[in-house]
């Protein structure tokens, strides 16, 4: 890959494994799934080269992440990737309008509690009945860390930015269950993260 605009985060190359297992268990084969907060797009192409049959669309709010995307996609020429849209999670109204599976990788923890509102809340939208709503990332459990290096994460993110955290997941599955969600499958994942699924009901 030697497009300029192309980012790397290590973090996609060490979690994309455990989490293309999750995702190649749940997902309907010929989903079209709606990626939020898509960052550098390492993800995208390298779930849709995976899944030849799923039919991804990355999404974000910032314009050098949508850059990257795009790169990504121009040097890796996979034709289930749909080009890059600017998406605002916590908005009203979303570029997309239906989706089979909605995707947010380390995305709640690094964004105010509102663009999980909103993430929700969009999820709803353009879900369908046993539409899935997929999370990956770390979550405090019962109030409480799961790790000693979760808790030290979570100081940082919110010396970082007090609207920053590691939330809990609790509240976020009461937040979905308000949406029209049913209760979570929780998968653990390595490092002390989980991946989260939900259901449309």
């Amino acid at each position: 890959m030697n497009q300029p605009a192309a980012r790397t985060h290590p973090a996609a190359a060490r979690n994309r494994g455990p989490i293309l297992g999750v995702l190649r268990d749940r997902l309907p084969p010929s989903a079209l799934v709606l990626e939020i907060a898509s960052g550098s797009g390492e993800h995208a192409v390298w779930f849709s080269r995976a899944l030849p049959t799923v039919t991804w669309q990355p999404t974000d709010l910032d314009a050098e992440a949508l850059e990257s995307i795009a790169a990504w996609r121009e040097s890796e020429c996979l034709p289930n990737v749909l080009p890059p849209l600017r998406l605002d999670a916590s908005g009203d109204r979303w570029p997309v309008s239906r989706a089979d599976a909605v995707v947010a990788i380390n995305m709640v923890h690094i964004s105010p509690w509102s663009a999980t509102e909103g993430l929700i809340a969009g999820a709803e939208r353009v879900l369908g009945a046993d539409g899935l709503l997929f999370l990956y990332g770390p979550f405090r459990e019962g109030g409480r860390h799961t790790g000693a290096g979760n808790e030290a994460f979570d100081a940082d993110l919110q010396a970082r930015n007090p609207l920053w955290g590691i939330r809990d997941l609790d509240e976020i599955a009461a937040l979905a269950g308000q949406h029209g969600f049913g209760a979570p499958e929780r998968v653990a994942m390595p490092a002390n993260n989980l991946s989260v699924v939900f259901r449309r009901r």
